[in-house]
């Protein structure tokens, strides 16, 4: 049986949840006009007041806000709150230009905790359940957000942050861990070095993990399944909305529902901007209508997604978002067509190759090059150079089906590729260094 953490609000009707997010759009709109001088100039310039917006139906009147908003605004610019209300900052992993800072009330913290309750009740967590929280802590968000969650629910919380994998294991084991919190990549390390240290998933009591903060495919998801015992959910969210908890899976499965009592979720189109019909893919665009400090309007998260209001087989009825199938921004364009790192680990997954892989795009005599660096798994290491060579040119040929271009795949030996305990680096794009 489907367990809830807030059961009235996740399975509320439809016209309930409507006339809640009416109420509160309106209360925040006019909270934001009169305390954030930053967008009530971008509210006039867009010629729109506070009592134009009388329901979510009026949300395509206001401007968007993107992270050139928030750097241009660094640091108080987005403060809606006297600082002497905030207890907390987070901010973003960025490593470019400024970092975005969010601010937070206690009372934001605990609405943030409460999402990411919901989000560990969903993957069967309750207070019987040892949490281990492998996520950076710190100014990242994952951490704290899961440890605040796992509180809630009354688990036991591990707060072990990410590194030291075997320690990682050791613990895992001694104490029992039931529920893993982390990155994906970090789950597939983990999965890897259990298997390393002589041990297989009946070693330890893993049921559950919920994995996020970057993206990963349903193949991947499988393997991470199979290396560890577990059921591995999804969880999405920004920093810039609160941090985990924005969304998250369910036991079936087929997406992430929004917390919508806080977030307003809108899919537009990230050219023209107009705001498309659920079902099509585009821009995911957050309205946060429930935060204090730092209450982000039409926040453009530059995450491409489907939003989908199908019937959910768990009893919930908030809206689900599919994964993010790549960004709007830092989507690559190989020789004119669009690559999302995603498509190409489906097929290395899809013909028994491992998760752990490298793309790197550079430009030779004006022209794009694509480098798929590629582990093998210890089974295919072979000493015969011509049976490694036709096997590249068979996963580059896979490679060319999916995307329409052809890549140079290198099959390189097991844990040769750098690992990362935080966000997996991915793809290195040597061109933006030429221009």
């Amino acid at each position: 049986m489907e367990r809830y953490w807030n059961e009235e609000i996740e399975t509320m009707s439809r016209e309930d949840m409507k006339k809640l997010q009416d109420e509160r759009l309106v209360a925040q709109v006019k909270h934001v006009y009169e305390n954030v001088e930053y967008y009530r100039n971008l509210m006039d310039e867009n010629v729109v007041k506070p009592d134009d917006i009388k329901s979510t139906d009026d949300l395509h009147k206001l401007p968007f806000l993107t992270k050139a908003d928030l750097r241009d605004a660094y640091p108080y610019g987005l403060l809606a709150k006297p600082l002497s209300d905030c207890v907390r900052i987070q901010s973003t992993s960025g490593t470019t230009g400024r970092r975005v800072v969010a601010f937070y009330t206690q009372h934001d913290i605990d609405l943030w905790e409460d999402c990411c309750a919901r989000a560990i009740t969903a993957a069967g967590g309750t207070n019987e359940d040892v949490c281990q929280v492998c996520y950076g802590y710190g100014l990242f968000t994952g951490g704290p957000g899961l440890n605040g969650g796992s509180h809630k629910v009354g688990c036991l919380t591990l707060p072990m942050s990410s590194g030291n994998t075997e320690r990682q294991i050791q613990f895992m084991r001694d104490l029992g861990s039931t529920i893993l919190c982390c990155t994906p990549s970090y789950a597939a390390y983990i999965g890897e070095t259990l298997h390393d240290m002589g041990f297989t998933p009946d070693d330890i009591k893993l049921k559950a993990g919920i994995f996020g903060a970057e993206p990963w495919t349903e193949e991947m998801r499988h393997s991470i399944e199979k290396s560890l015992g577990i059921k591995a959910y999804d969880i999405y969210g920004l920093t810039e909305t609160s941090g985990p908890g924005v969304s998250f899976e369910c036991s079936e499965q087929t997406g992430m529902h929004i917390n919508e009592d806080h977030f307003i979720p809108e899919i537009i189109d990230p050219e023209t901007c107009e705001v498309l019909p659920d079902g099509e893919v585009g821009e995911l665009v957050f309205t946060s209508i429930t935060k204090e400090a730092f209450p982000l309007l039409r926040y453009r998260t530059r995450d491409l997604c489907v939003l989908s209001r199908k019937k959910c087989s768990c009893g919930r009825t908030l809206i689900k978002m599919t994964k993010p199938m790549g960004r709007s921004d830092d989507m690559l364009i190989i020789r004119g067509v669009n690559v999302f790192p995603s498509q190409i680990e489906t097929v290395l997954i899809d013909k028994g190759y491992s998760p752990n892989y490298l793309i790197e795009v550079d430009r030779v005599k004006n022209s794009d090059t694509l480098d798929i660096s590629v582990e093998m798994n210890p089974e295919q290491l072979s000493d015969d150079v011509k049976d490694i060579q036709e096997r590249e040119k068979e996963l580059a040929s896979a490679v060319k089906t999916m995307l329409g271009i052809s890549p140079r795949v290198h099959l390189v030996e097991p844990k040769s590729i750098t690992r990362s305990e935080g966000k997996a680096v991915r793809v290195i794009d040597k061109r933006k260094l030429h221009d």
